[in-house]
């Protein structure tokens, strides 16, 4: 408790937890809002969508896809809030990564993705890329990227378990990741699973960051 001798920085810092909870709280939040937001909709979106075959982006195509625009967008604030909190909570480096997976997750809400593995139904994979279709990519890959290096980068100082479910998790992620990727270039062994090898990938690293965020929320 703060008293009436405390001196003004104590005073500060203490008013600083309540509001660096409430941000670190937002990593809570977001993982499991996007991992049953894309579950639903790929249950429900029909006319030739398959969950097994075409990515999570693909969802904001066709009909209802603002519903996946919104995901994305809610969830990227979301994860940007929590990556304030990490950052008022000392842990910069991984801060800013996470802060790259919010963003990443942001652009992808505001440009769309270009059909991939004939969806929406009637239309090729695109030759070209559209601009809009680029940006999308351009914030997305670099997203996982940082989500994958920020794995890594807050495995160390919380004991071997935490370390070595990071350094795990970090594999995993970034191995599917590369199985979608390759999928959804249509290589003939991976194009009809793309889509759950991204759908693991994601569903990973999210569960990683709920974890940092409850053992972010016990410190503090």
């Amino acid at each position: 408790m703060v008293g009436p001798g405390s001196s003004a920085a104590a005073v500060k810092a203490t008013a600083r937890v309540p509001t660096t909870r409430r941000l670190v709280s937002c990593g809570l939040l977001a993982g499991p809002l996007f991992v049953v937001a894309f579950l639903i909709q790929g249950w429900l979106k029909g006319s030739g969508y398959d969950p097994m075959r075409h990515p999570v982006s693909s969802l904001a195509l066709g009909d209802h896809g603002w519903v996946q625009t919104a995901n994305f967008l809610v969830c990227g604030l979301l994860t940007i809030a929590f990556a304030v909190g990490l950052w008022r909570s000392g842990l910069r480096a991984g801060a800013v990564l996470i802060g790259i997976w919010g963003v990443g997750l942001v652009g992808a809400g505001v440009f769309v993705t270009d059909p991939v593995s004939g969806f929406p139904v009637g239309t090729p994979n695109a030759s070209e890329y559209t601009t809009i279709g680029a940006l999308h990519d351009g914030f997305s890959l670099p997203a996982f990227v940082a989500l994958a290096a920020a794995q890594v980068v807050l495995s160390g100082g919380q004991g071997w378990k935490w370390r070595l479910y990071s350094l795990l998790s970090a594999t995993a992620f970034a191995v599917m990741f590369v199985l979608a990727g390759a999928g959804f270039d249509q290589n003939q062994s991976l194009v009809d699973t793309a889509g759950l090898f991204q759908r693991l990938s994601v569903t990973i690293g999210w569960a990683w960051l709920f974890a940092l965020s409850l053992r972010v929320l016990r410190r503090t």
